[in-house]
């Protein structure tokens, strides 16, 4: 591996607990940001960081999908080892779902917590709300090490893009009041069954409140079920927002994020940006509309940078841009081949194959990955080494004044002797990869020789030539509609990033004595996972609706958050 540096190796020392600002993005791929090779989306502020910062080319998220790859990302650890892997259902689906992101588990947040750091999440979490009733919110992110959350508890879905918002938002209160109005004949008739004073069979009053309800599910389906259970925004542990309302949610993302910066810019602080683009339905400002060369999904990029921009101008502004490390991410890569009414709604993940839900392959978990904190980190350094997602949890703890924990395995690796220029290699020997509970692939970097293998034990089976995504869906399955191979698929990464050419014994030398060392590594690394419960199994992944968060009279819950005229984009 070359490990390029554009500028001086600094060797400040860290005298203070800095501020810190981890921004995520959601299903962006490494293809769509200008300084990762993009010439035609607007990035300059994602850009910007680069210039400024270190930029690393092989980061790596723990998973293709949103909520493993999520709670890696928090607790440093590979989601098997927190229950957060399935073959069930690899992602929550359901607000009211009692899977989560498990109490016994460490964030960085609740280490932070402890070290005096006033801690935030604005945007999406997914990775829980609650267990046993609707307000016990033990996966809420208060219950992890956050002090304050404004988001949405689950993600994006395409059902929260409502084609009928406006017939929606002028039938629902007439249907809601006539619901009502059968509701009371029903109770009246009920009441004067059981007083003798109507003579009517309890037949005739259980046909009627049969009538009432399947009235009440008819419209309420019709007008946006799912988007009124799942389409939510919190403040701490109330509901602000149901149903959310796309057109304005950036607006409130991003003036939630920069109040948390000014509110605690005394410091130290932790803010964990998560934020909703580009993850479909693309909800895009009405002012970003059209000016990408990429349609909605490059208009949404190019909201996406402006609000990075908004947060470094407000650090700018405050006077905290040398004390704060800013972090910029994506959760992994981009979805392939999705399209609506002839719309592509997905991205570009470059030179890499595979993306979002298609098991191991490059496209699905390499990222962007961007550091930067002026006077500490050089600016310009691009490190080519292997990097993860995970190594967040230890560096962010470490530079907090934290611990890591001891009592558990922790897979990441603190990246700060990495980025200063003090250690010329990557802490990761091996990285694993896992689709759902099933690992698929596995890299070794070897760094006497700079050569970073990769192999593949099991591998989704696309469509025919010409077709992007898997033969049923566009994510694809883990273990069902998989090709396994013995020996493995083996690609050199440092010479073929875009597994276009499986090595073999004839063309390798090597091939058997670099497989089976990533074999036996991979048994190595499987005798220290430990039984856990399976937080994303059908039960604990199914609608439960006395878990359901609602702002009003269960299931009647409607209520909207204002935006100030002068919030708007």
């Amino acid at each position: 591996m070359v490990f390029l540096c554009l500028c001086v190796q600094t060797t400040m020392p860290i005298h203070t607990k800095p501020n810190i600002v981890l921004i995520l993005a959601d299903d962006l791929g490494i293809g769509d940001v200008g300084c990762y090779g993009n010439d035609t989306l607007r990035t300059p502020n994602i850009d910007r960081l680069s210039r400024e910062g270190v930029r690393l080319t092989q980061h790596i998220s723990a998973a293709s999908l949103c909520t493993p790859s999520r709670a890696a990302f928090l607790t440093g650890r590979y989601p098997i080892r927190s229950g957060m892997a399935s073959d069930e259902s690899r992602v929550l689906l359901w607000t009211a779902a009692s899977g989560g992101l498990p109490a016994n588990e460490t964030t960085f947040g609740k280490i932070l917590q402890q070290q005096g750091y006033t801690t935030g999440l604005v945007g999406k979490w997914h990775v829980g709300v609650s267990c046993d009733t609707r307000n016990d919110h033990c996966h809420h992110p208060l219950n992890h090490g956050f002090h304050y959350f404004y988001g949405t508890p689950l993600t994006l879905v395409l059902d929260c893009e409502n084609k009928h918002t406006e017939i929606g938002r002028r039938q629902m209160p007439t249907y809601w009041f006539y619901t009502r109005i059968l509701a009371f004949l029903l109770l009246l008739v009920t009441l004067g069954k059981v007083s003798g004073y109507l003579r009517v069979s309890w037949r005739v009053v259980s046909i009627l409140g049969l009538g009432v309800f399947l009235f009440f599910i008819s419209w309420y389906s019709s007008y946006g079920f799912i988007r009124h259970w799942d389409c939510i925004l919190m403040r701490n542990h109330e509901v602000r927002e149901q149903s959310m309302v796309l057109e304005k949610t950036p607006s409130l993302i991003r003036r939630e994020a920069i109040a948390f910066i000014e509110r605690n810019k005394q410091g130290p602080f932790l803010l964990f940006l998560s934020l909703l683009q580009v993850h479909t339905p693309l909800t895009t400002s009405k002012n970003f509309l059209g000016r990408s060369r990429h349609g909605l999904y490059g208009d949404n990029v190019e909201e996406m940078d402006w609000i990075v921009g908004k947060i470094l101008d407000t650090l700018d502004q405050e006077g905290l841009t040398n004390n704060t490390l800013v972090y910029f991410a994506s959760d992994h890569g981009a979805v392939l081949g999705f399209r609506i009414d002839g719309i592509t709604l997905g991205g570009w993940n470059g030179i890499y194959k595979g993306g979002k839900g298609m098991g191991g392959w490059e496209g699905g978990i390499r990222v962007p990955g961007i550091f930067r904190w002026p006077g500490v980190l050089p600016a310009g350094r691009v490190i080519d080494g292997p990097t993860s997602l995970m190594d967040i949890f230890p560096t962010v703890v470490q530079l907090g004044g934290g611990q890591v924990p001891q009592d558990r395995v922790i897979d990441g690796r603190d990246l700060m002797p990495l980025l200063r220029g003090q250690v010329s290699h990557s802490e990761h020997e091996f990285l694993f990869h896992y689709c759902g509970s099933q690992l698929h692939a596995a890299r070794w970097y070897q760094r006497e020789s700079g050569r970073l293998w990769k192999a593949h034990f099991v591998t989704p089976v696309f469509h025919p030539e010409g077709h992007v995504g898997c033969a049923r869906s566009v994510l694809c399955p883990c273990h069902k509609d998989v090709t396994h191979h013995d020996p493995p698929l083996l690609f050199d990464l440092s010479r073929d990033p875009s597994e276009a050419m499986p090595l073999s014994p004839s063309s390798e030398p090597s091939f058997y004595a670099v497989v089976s060392h990533i074999k036996e590594a991979t048994r190595e690394h499987q005798r220290t996972l430990t039984p856990v419960p399976r937080q994303l199994s059908g039960f604990n992944t199914v609608w439960k609706p006395w878990l359901q968060p609602c702002c009003g009279v269960f299931p009647f819950c409607w209520c909207q958050e204002n935006v100030h005229p002068r919030d708007e984009l």
